[in-house]
């Protein structure tokens, strides 16, 4: 009989939905600086969203407004450029990593923001059970994880199922915009969409955007630019 390490069955690269969805992500948490302690302390009372059922977002903002999902937003340099750029929208900003919250909560704070909010968790999550339908006119997915080797492909976000997740969220017209530096990914990113007749490519047919792309530079962007990597934007429309 073999042992437990050596049943295919227990193998970790084999996923057990009935256990544990796959995730997209893994935990790399780094160590929390003293400055983004006190902020996820101080100020995630007035930017974090907790909630067990469906999001009130109207009551979450304090307004009616259209609603653009930032999803894994890293340190949150990005989303609070575009958050402060456009006041007339709301942004709501999914991450799992405590140092980016907390960087974004402090930064959130220096820009005096009234229109971010915060969601410390899984993105598939939030989208089933706490936002309700038709509310999000934009999404956001800038440089999610590429998860290069093939066996760790079905960890990808971007995904049939993923858009099918998506989609009843969308107001009509809602736009999806999508930026990776893994070429590979890119080209898989495409194709899902190109494969999917609810969506229109704005910039045509199998095409990318061209540079510039309509958005604030990452910082996990610029590293990726000075090492010399090719970024890929996407945009499309829901029909």
């Amino acid at each position: 009989m073999s042992s437990p390490s050596e049943n295919p069955a227990n193998r970790s690269d084999r996923p057990n939905t009935l256990l544990r969805p796959t995730r997209s992500f893994v935990r790399r948490e780094g160590r929390l600086t003293r400055g983004q302690a006190a902020a996820l302390e101080r100020l995630w009372p007035r930017y974090g969203v907790e909630s067990e059922g469906v999001i009130d977002l109207d009551q979450l903002f304090g307004r009616n407004a259209e609603r653009v999902l930032d999803i894994g937003f890293g340190n949150g340099e990005a989303l609070v450029a575009m958050a402060a750029a456009d006041p007339a929208r709301d942004y709501l900003g999914v991450e799992v990593h405590r140092p980016g919250i907390g960087h974004c909560l402090r930064s959130a704070e220096q820009h005096g923001l009234g229109n971010l909010r915060l969601f410390a968790g899984d993105a598939v999550e939030l989208l089933r059970a706490h936002l309700p339908e038709r509310s999000l006119a934009a999404v956001h997915l800038f440089f999610p994880d590429p998860w290069p080797k093939k066996r760790h492909h079905k960890r990808r976000l971007l995904q049939p199922a993923f858009l099918d997740l998506l989609v009843p969220r969308l107001t009509p017209g809602a736009i999806l915009h999508l930026a990776t530096d893994w070429e590979e990914y890119a080209l898989a990113m495409l194709a899902c969409l190109e494969a999917d007749a609810r969506w229109v490519n704005l910039a045509g047919r199998g095409a990318f955007l061209p540079p510039p792309p309509p958005r604030p530079r990452t910082k996990f962007e610029r590293r990726g630019l000075q090492r010399g990597h090719t970024v890929y934007d996407l945009r499309y429309r829901l029909v």
